[in-house]
């Protein structure tokens, strides 16, 4: 049996209004379930002591002090699985070099050990609030989407929808087809990414492709009078690999280095990873991929914490961006409700599940929208979340375009233009080639989300 922690690391008498004004927690909400046979709030307590302080033993060298810095279960709901800690500011680790605040070590503390003790049948993590003094010690972003609309002549306030792609396919394509593809969608559109395997690989090296690919954003530059952007994979387990590819993106690029964003697969890759692209380069746009992070902020995952947390974390961090999924309007998992996960990391304050944050002035973090969208379901999209102040990487909408990738991009844009003007889809189609030339690019879209199109459109084959 485990130690019975509850008096110690529960004080269910705390007040969370209390708690949130005096600001000395970090506040933290779970999902949470015993095994059989285990007491909630003691199994609460043990995972509050795994969290913080405690052991499975009395020891001869906890004195006052370490009690004080205990984390407490302040509140729980056996019915609903509901289960809060506040855990004292003061247990997380601090950079010796400037006394900054770490993700790691949050992470270590509220995720840790904790899920796989054995009377913790289940927990996962939904919600969490940082006061505001300590939220001062996170770096937050340096660059987000008011610094692309910048680079793309708009205004730095509502400068609307990035139309992007992902080349694809993912990994096979040499150095000058990779190249000829990003120049082909940068004549209609505005944002390339590498897919988040793309790197270094044997058959298109780094210093063999990106050359070609900073020829061909300046050749379309040129032709098309406007700004592209580019973001590059700088992912590796080591940092001197990412900042050798990061360097020589930004030396080839020259003086198109501003149009260059880093992408980084911060999930797999950890807050070390992120945080070290956010520091050695802040003048690039810091583009956060989720890649592998289904296994844990997945619905039917019962551990961890979900998609809206590692958002939340990523602000924190110094993400200028992170994929956030389609809100159940592409090919991934999700609902219209995630659209609170955009709100969150891209408003000043806002209500979570639990806890209403304050950003105190901290940067923006962008909400980047990917995962099987085309022009037919972008207007949806836009009319669920009410803004359109996204970058959009539709590899398959821009790539599958009966006519052309550039195409496919403009088709992207007139779709957002189309929600803007809130007009009628078909009836805009009518009077907008490539938007109307999307409907016979993915007719099972149009099908379902557009029924009767094809006689709108005159379209019979």
């Amino acid at each position: 049996m485990a130690l019975d922690q509850t008096a110690r690391y529960s004080d269910l008498t705390l007040d969370e209004d209390t708690l949130l004004a005096e600001g000395k927690h970090v506040l933290a909400a779970y999902k949470m379930a015993p095994v059989a046979g285990h007491g909630y709030l003691a199994t609460a307590a043990h995972f509050a002591a795994e969290s913080s302080t405690g052991t499975n033993v009395e020891v001869c060298t906890t004195d006052d002090f370490t009690k004080g810095v205990d984390a407490l279960v302040y509140h729980i709901d056996e019915a609903t699985e509901e289960m809060r800690i506040a855990y004292p500011v003061e247990l997380f680790d601090r950079n010796i070099i400037d006394g900054r605040a770490m993700l790691v070590s949050m992470l270590t503390m509220m995720i840790g050990n904790n899920q796989g003790m054995g009377d913790v049948k289940h927990a996962k993590m939904y919600d969490f609030w940082i006061p505001p003094k300590f939220l001062e010690l996170f770096d937050g972003p340096a660059k987000n989407i008011s610094d692309m609309w910048r680079i793309l002549g708009r205004p730095v306030e509502n400068g609307g929808y990035v139309a992007g792609t992902i080349i694809k396919p993912k990994l096979g394509l040499r150095p000058q087809p990779f190249a000829d593809a990003a120049y082909q969608f940068w004549l209609g559109g505005d944002f390339i990414k590498n897919d988040e395997p793309q790197g270094n690989q044997l058959f298109c090296p780094v210093k063999e492709v990106i050359p070609l690919v900073a020829d061909a954003l300046a050749r379309a530059q040129d032709e098309t009078g406007e700004a592209k952007l580019f973001s590059m994979n700088i992912t590796a387990d080591d940092y001197h690999e990412m900042c050798a590819r990061a360097d020589f993106a930004l030396e080839t690029f020259g003086e198109n280095a501003s149009h260059v964003a880093f992408l980084v697969d911060g999930f797999v890759g950890g807050p070390g990873m992120i945080t070290t692209a956010r520091r050695q380069y802040p003048n690039q746009f810091l583009h956060y991929h989720r890649a592998g992070h289904g296994m844990v902020t997945s619905p039917s995952a019962k551990r961890g914490y979900d998609a809206y947390v590692l958002a939340k974390f990523s602000r924190l961090q110094g993400a200028s961006g992170i994929h956030v999924g389609t809100m159940g309007y592409g090919k991934m998992e999700g609902s219209q409700d995630d659209k609170i996960i955009a709100y969150m990391i891209e408003r000043d304050e806002c209500q979570g599940p639990v806890y209403y944050q304050k950003w105190d002035g901290m940067k923006a973090t962008t909400p980047i929208i990917s995962g099987g969208m085309n022009a037919l379901r972008l207007p949806g999209f836009f009319e669920n979340l009410g803004h359109g102040n996204v970058i959009n990487t539709a590899g398959g909408g821009a790539y599958g375009h009966i006519d052309s990738p550039a195409a496919g991009a403009k088709s992207l844009r007139q779709a957002y233009e189309c929600w803007k003007e809130g007009a009628d889809p078909v009836e805009y189609a009518k009077e907008h080639h490539e938007f109307a030339r999307a409907f016979e690019s993915f007719p099972g879209d149009a099908d379902q989300i557009f029924p009767g199109w094809r006689e709108k459109l005159g379209v019979h084959k």
